[in-house]
């Protein structure tokens, strides 16, 4: 006899694996049409999710909205926001990757430019 509970927490994590190979699926195509697409590249190879992905997006967003902030205040030292831009990349990746995946891709550009320089 099969146990209810344990069928339906089945049904959701296939479900949850397929939206993800769909969304990965997506950026291959991108990738295929587009070579210099490195960070969707990552993403596929790290195994990462379109939740993931936002949450990065919205990582980016918060440190340059500081790194501008930091910039108008006259600071020249950005090391903090570097640490603070590791410390909270999913597991799967590390700041070197991402930040050249980033830069060869075009996204988060003047961010990642000034990131690269705590490499």
């Amino acid at each position: 006899m099969i146990d209810k509970r344990r069928k339906k927490v089945d049904i959701y994590t296939l479900m949850e694996k397929i939206n993800k190979l769909e969304y990965q699926q997506k950026l291959l195509l991108k990738v295929i049409e587009n070579p210099n697409h490195s960070f969707y590249k990552l993403v596929v190879e790290k195994s990462l999710g379109q939740k993931d992905v936002k949450a990065f997006n919205q990582l980016c967003e918060e440190l340059n909205i500081k790194w501008e902030e930091q910039k108008a205040e006259g600071f020249v030292n950005f090391h903090p926001l570097y640490k603070e831009f590791e410390k909270r990349l999913h597991p799967n990746l590390t700041a070197y990757d991402v930040i050249h995946a980033c830069i060869k891709q075009q996204l988060f550009l003047p961010l990642m430019v000034e990131l690269r320089r705590y490499l």
